[in-house]
């Protein structure tokens, strides 16, 4: 529930759902480390930015959970880099999978029950939405947070007996990219108001560049921002730049 409920409330557009994780390992830190400073050293592991789908991604939770306690009993090959490769390994790819279940099955699901009753005036629209929606939600949530937990303990164990670790880091990062490929496609919007030709044959370039490769503006401006971002630029700055440059171009091009 910490986690769950942490995420919810303490959501930011830079850190995204960091100071959630950072809410649902509190407990579990202090309950592990009786000094101050040692469950400030093991904190600071969980400030890393952390994105993805919080039903689903319950398992990661749990798993560094279990990573956690086994750190706190002395396990030598648990560490910072351990715990949060693990968590930028698995976020991507258990969003990918969750996103397509949680938000865009089963919600879909209880939105059109509850939009059919709510239609008609009946109370049991927004009832019935909640409960088709939060009660397998709160069991999926459960279950992967208590199977997380009884693997993570073992987990690093396990992995270096089969030697699979190196196959499971490759093929998480091959679906973390696609599932950024897909979200750039879809939720980054831009268009050049720019006309390229004359009279009935003038097109905007923006035609002319998805010929070459579609979405080609839209894989540009995420690059151009995936790179200012490696040189330390804060979102928040990003992002008020953007806004700045978007209307000046509005301005200028009367949009």
């Amino acid at each position: 529930h910490n986690w769950y409920y942490g995420n919810l409330t303490c959501f930011s557009q830079e850190h995204i759902q960091t100071f959630g994780y950072l809410c649902s390992m509190l407990p579990i830190v202090e309950e592990l480390y009786s000094k101050k400073e040692d469950q400030e050293n093991a904190m600071k592991t969980y400030t890393a930015f952390f994105n993805t789908e919080p039903q689903i991604g319950s398992v990661i939770v749990g798993i560094t959970a279990g990573l956690e306690e086994a750190r706190a009993s002395g396990a030598e090959d648990v560490d910072d880099e351990t715990i949060n490769g693990l968590r930028a390994g698995l976020m991507g790819p258990l969003a990918g999978i969750g996103d397509s279940l949680i938000p865009g099955t089963l919600r879909i699901i209880a939105s059109g029950i509850a939009i059919s009753f709510a239609a008609n005036g009946s109370i049991l629209g927004p009832l019935l939405f909640l409960l088709i929606f939060n009660i397998p939600a709160f069991i999926i949530r459960y279950f992967c947070l208590k199977w997380g937990y009884g693997f993570g303990s073992t987990f690093i164990e396990k992995i270096a007996e089969s030697g699979i670790m190196n196959k499971i880091s490759y093929y998480a990062g091959i679906i973390g990219l696609m599932v950024i490929g897909g979200m750039v496609c879809q939720q980054v919007a831009l268009d050049l108001p720019i006309m390229v030709g004359s009279g009935d044959f003038a097109e905007p370039l923006t035609n002319y560049l998805d010929q070459i490769m579609p979405c080609l503006i839209q894989l540009g401006l995420f690059g151009g921002m995936y790179w200012i971002l490696g040189k330390k630029v804060k979102t928040t700055t990003i992002l008020m730049v953007l806004i700045v440059v978007c209307c000046a171009i509005c301005f200028v091009f009367g949009l």
